[in-house]
């Protein structure tokens, strides 16, 4: 495997990731240069001079990961990639402090009149009335975005004496109370309790703009802004007007919209107090290595056939949320296989229903597992990345549930999948905690160990139908590992099904030959991605 690292990125990186793969450090490109050699690299890493673009993406026919050593992925084309099934990671904990601290930096930076106090220092001028500044003590500092970054910032801001209130729809009002904060349902009632205001969200739909003349109009009049976010979340020119006419006191900006080219940012010509810097929120030597070391270890893991913990593009898959529930993903694949294979006509929708012990836990991972295995079953290249896209796209319902009624196994997971054409229900459990058994097919209860092979054969329940089937599959030189014939939960059913583990393919003339028995109906080859 080869792995491709561009950009000014830590040389711990690629130590980590030589262990699992060969690696490239090269300079930054430009997309058609990229293009031209992507097509050879298994992994991509890189900062944010590189933009990974939808034609780079394409032309990377290997790519598993691409990793971005810092927080935001804005330079990533995330659903290209998603579509494209690969992983894109990012280090949203590496730089929090550093982050953080420049936050608070430019903060006062401002509030004092640093640099141009420093400036004019430097020329042997002596104008200490011309930089009186502002206290931070007793003012009231608005966050928006109340995350790790917006967090630490909240604690330190308290600790020099601020009050804090906080915006941000996403956050639980305890925490932020519990914090020391003060929390803002309205973003309309946010604006004119600030002197101070620092953003500290993605740059999204929902967040471009979102400081502009007309949220500025809500604002205090003489209220100073920082933005050590995302470029674009304030509005550039607004911000340069309402500075030049007094209505903000001061700014302190880290991010650009067109960065690094910002020769035509209108706040490089702004008259007025603003500290400028070159997007440094992330630029400590302790960060650069946090970053550096974070993204390589995940692209390691991936590439040696484990998971990330960062992956943007796939959260539910993130250690936190997967390990409660990870014995139980093969499980839940294999008998949503099974249940595709044995279904036909468009899917209209996927019902989950977890039982036992997996009721009490949060079953998303499942559900992609369950994606990805009735996708497979249709369509190449799908993985746990794209599989929730692909189900999107297809308009594909997915209903999950938990029941507290009680089963005969720790934890259990039904599957209903209905189409056009009908409905097939497979359940799967783990016996002894961790043994996978399809436990049920539609109403024949079962204890089947998925394998890559399986042949089903529902028969009329007669003497001497088992030797006949087993005569002709073992005249067709296919080996059985295992057989379960069970009858439908009714005394009185004359149907039953042989669920056969064998140890390679069936073809159609074999299928056609079982058929031909007399008292078998409609036999069927199942393949499934088991882990050997």
């Amino acid at each position: 495997m080869k792995v491709l690292i561009t950009d000014k990125i830590n040389e711990a990186a690629e130590k980590i990731i030589e262990q699992a793969a060969q690696v490239d450090f090269l300079p930054t490109m430009q997309e058609d240069e990229l293009v031209k050699i992507i097509p050879e690299y298994d992994a991509l890493m890189v900062r944010s001079q590189t933009k990974v673009t939808a034609k780079i993406i394409e032309a990377g026919k290997n790519l598993k990961i691409i990793g971005r050593a810092g927080v935001g992925v804005d330079n990533i084309d995330v659903e290209a990639a998603t579509q494209k099934g690969i992983i894109v990671v990012n280090s949203p904990d590496g730089n929090t402090m550093a982050a953080a601290e420049h936050t608070i930096a430019l903060m006062l930076a401002m509030a004092r009149n640093i640099a141009p106090a420093a400036a004019s220092t430097k020329e042997g001028r002596w104008d200490r009335s011309k930089f009186t500044g502002c206290e931070l003590y007793k003012k009231t500092l608005g966050i928006i975005g109340f995350g790790k970054i917006g967090t630490h910032v909240s604690e330190v801001a308290l600790a020099l004496g601020m009050k804090v209130v906080v915006y941000d729809p996403y956050a639980a009002k305890e925490i932020v109370e519990k914090r020391g904060g003060e929390y803002i349902e309205n973003l309309d009632d946010f604006w004119g309790k600030c002197d101070f205001i620092t953003v500290h969200v993605p740059k999204t739909k929902d967040t471009i703009n979102l400081i502009n003349k007309d949220t500025i109009a809500k604002m205090k009049k003489g209220v100073r802004l920082v933005n050590c976010a995302r470029g674009g979340i304030i509005n550039e020119k607004d911000l340069k007007d309402a500075i030049e006419s007094g209505y903000v006191a001061s700014a302190a900006i880290d991010v650009y919209e067109n960065e690094p080219n910002i020769q035509e940012c209108p706040l490089i010509h702004c008259n007025g107090n603003i500290v400028l810097t070159p997007h440094l929120g992330a630029s400590t030597q302790e960060a650069q290595m946090n970053v550096a070391i974070d993204v390589a270890e995940q692209i390691k893991e991936v590439l040696s056939g484990g998971s990330a913990s960062s992956a943007v593009n796939i959260p539910s898959l993130r250690p936190d949320k997967l390990e409660p529930v990870k014995e139980y993903m093969q499980i839940a694949e294999n008998s949503a296989e099974l249940a595709m294979q044995i279904s036909k006509g468009v899917i209209k929708s996927i019902e989950i229903t977890a039982m036992g012990n997996l009721a009490d836990l949060e079953i998303q991972p499942l559900e992609v597992a369950v994606l990805r295995g009735i996708l497979s079953s249709m369509l190449e290249g799908v993985n746990y990345v794209n599989a929730p896209f692909i189900a999107k796209k297809r308009g594909i319902d997915i209903i999950s549930t938990r029941s507290k009624t009680k089963c005969s196994f720790a934890g259990l997971l039904t599957i209903k999948l209905t189409t056009d054409k009908g409905s097939n229900t497979v359940s799967g459990a783990l016996v002894a905690k961790d043994i996978p058994r399809i436990v049920k097919i539609n109403d024949y209860e079962t204890s089947i160990r998925p394998q890559k092979h399986m042949l089903l054969v529902p028969h009329v329940n007669k003497p001497s139908m088992i030797a006949k089937v087993a005569k002709v599959i073992g005249e067709n030189n296919i080996n059985i590992g295992s057989m379960n014939v069970v009858q439908k939960n009714d005394k009185h059913a004359t149907e039953s099904i042989m669920v056969i583990n064998i140890d390679s393919e069936v073809n159609n003339n074999v299928l056609k030959e079982i058929e031909h028995i007399d008292g078998v109906h409609n036999p069927q080859y199942i393949k499934l991605n088991v882990k050997e």
